[in-house]
């Protein structure tokens, strides 16, 4: 299969996928995706766990960006096992580190940062991309540059948030700015394609009092932004252009994390530049001054027809299916909002 046909394939999905996200997921109807009760009170009404939109659509982000990652290494030639290692290693930092850095700077135990994780994983990625390239070629005997690895990985996470911002959506967190606190130019663009956020459980509501309100479509546009980076990205590595498919994703997505911040309004820890800003501008630093060690000997290039092919096999499938299962027990079980519920028999239907 063409390489080019292969990433218009991948982008009408993606369109397709972010066009449903953006029209239907800040209704009220598209938060909660069911509530298992738990326990009886004194009233006969059950208390129960609501399960979320939020942690569906992380799931399927996390599968996409690991999907694509695991599909880059395989057009490069590395062996499955090697890839599942290091996107393994990845994501048992990543993941957790969602949670941890939000405590640390929000004061909140009870939500997630890509931002944060994204810091985090930055630092260790290219480590992990020199070990990997080290143990491929004294191991093994197969030279692959780090920069390929880091490049597919940076890829990945480009597709993984900008899809993941669908969750964003539905559980109205990361909102922008109301359009009459934005600036002037900004309120006329977007007065046509602003996010309204309806349901009281959703954050813009009881932590923005946004309910209703034309927002600025921050979510929306870091979708759109985000992903199609990650699409050019894959065509920069269908050419073998490691380095340059790293260096966009990293700074495109860092650098419209800087900006987007100066469009929110959800809070973002004290001062007039947010610690998630500061994290992004030295991910982007960091980045590009360990490129040059980063860099390897020259490589084949790329078969993403054929990394494409090695995702369909019964392993990859099922360690991916896996992963959506563990993401979404840990995202997708709520902690800020409860269930009440009361069962009853349908008498005319007996």
């Amino acid at each position: 299969m063409n390489d080019m046909l292969l990433v218009a394939m991948l982008a009408v999905c993606c369109a397709g996928y972010l066009w449903w996200g953006v029209r239907f997921l800040p209704a009220e109807r598209w938060q909660i995706a069911a509530a298992v009760p738990l326990t009886k009170d004194n009233t006969g009404s059950w208390r129960g766990v609501n399960l979320t939109w939020y942690g569906i659509l992380s799931a399927n982000a996390y599968v996409v960006a690991t999907g694509i990652a695991f599909g880059l290494f395989a057009a490069i030639g590395l062996p499955a096992r090697a890839s599942f290692a290091m996107l393994f290693a990845m994501l048992v930092v990543c993941v957790p580190a969602s949670r941890l850095v939000a405590r640390l700077v929000e004061r909140k135990a009870n939500t997630f940062t890509v931002g944060g994780a994204v810091f985090v994983g930055t630092l260790v990625a290219p480590w992990v991309a020199m070990a990997g390239s080290s143990f491929l070629r004294k191991s093994l005997g197969v030279e692959v540059p780090a920069a390929a690895i880091i490049a597919a990985i940076t890829i990945g996470y480009g597709f993984g948030e900008g899809l993941g911002r669908l969750a964003c959506l539905s559980f109205g967190c990361c909102y922008g700015k109301p359009l009459t606190a934005a600036p002037p130019f900004l309120a006329r663009i977007f007065g046509r394609y602003s996010t309204v956020f309806y349901g009281a459980t959703k954050k813009a509501a009881y932590a923005g009092s946004l309910e209703g309100v034309k927002v600025l479509p921050v979510q929306g546009m870091t979708a759109v932004i985000y992903t199609v980076c990650g699409l050019v990205g894959i065509a920069l590595f269908g050419r073998g252009m490691f380095s340059a498919s790293f260096l966009l994703a990293l700074t495109v997505t860092q650098g419209w994390r800087v900006l987007s911040e100066f469009l929110r309004d959800d809070y973002r820890g004290g001062g007039t530049i947010s610690a998630y800003q500061f994290m992004a501008v030295i991910s982007v630093a960091y980045g590009w001054l360990l490129l040059p060690i980063l860099k390897g000997p020259a490589a084949a290039l790329p078969e993403l027809a054929k990394g494409a092919a090695a995702l369909w096999g019964p392993t990859p499938l099922l360690l991916l299916e896996l992963l959506w299962v563990v993401i979404f027990l840990y995202t997708g079980r709520s902690t800020v909002t409860g269930a009440t519920m009361h069962f009853h028999v349908e008498e005319h239907r007996i």
